[in-house]
């Protein structure tokens, strides 16, 4: 009885293992970033502000944001119409993180120079898991505000 005890828990064990080798884990999160933009600046700050689209099976976060506009960026949630810093946000896995005017954003303080309408701002946006992506975020009017589709 001990020993049928003892191979039933290898066996358990074996097979936990080996779905846990099939699983999920070795699919990477596919990651699309659309509707990117930066109002013009009017001070030494500005916000940034996209959309990253993942339709990979696995989530990632959005850790920072790098560019040679700044040396200090960071990222932002707005909650009750109170801006706070985070650390990451997550894409979801068939889902879409969305940087948008009165919600969570992008963040460029001490600006280096400022960018005028109709110039490109380079930056790099660092995630958990899928590689850096380099995106130019377009310089449009103050008050741009695109329309949700």
């Amino acid at each position: 009885m001990n020993r049928r005890t003892t191979l039933m828990g290898v066996v358990a064990l074996a097979t936990g293992l080996m779905l846990a080798g099939c699983s999920s884990s070795d699919s990477k999160p596919e990651l699309k970033v659309s509707g990117a933009f930066m109002p013009q600046p009017v001070s030494d700050m500005a916000a940034g502000f996209l959309v990253i689209r993942n339709s990979g099976d696995t989530s990632d976060r959005l850790t920072s944001v790098t560019s040679p506009l700044s040396d200090d960026i960071t990222i932002h949630e707005t909650k009750n119409q109170t801006m706070r810093m985070v650390s990451s946000f997550e894409v979801p896995a068939g889902g879409e993180l969305d940087l948008e005017r009165g919600g969570n954003h992008i963040m460029f303080m001490k600006l280096k120079q400022r960018p005028k309408q109709g110039e490109k701002v380079s930056v790099e946006l660092h995630f958990e898991k899928a590689d850096p992506i380099k995106i130019d975020l377009p310089v449009k009017e103050t008050t741009h505000n695109p329309k949700k589709q």
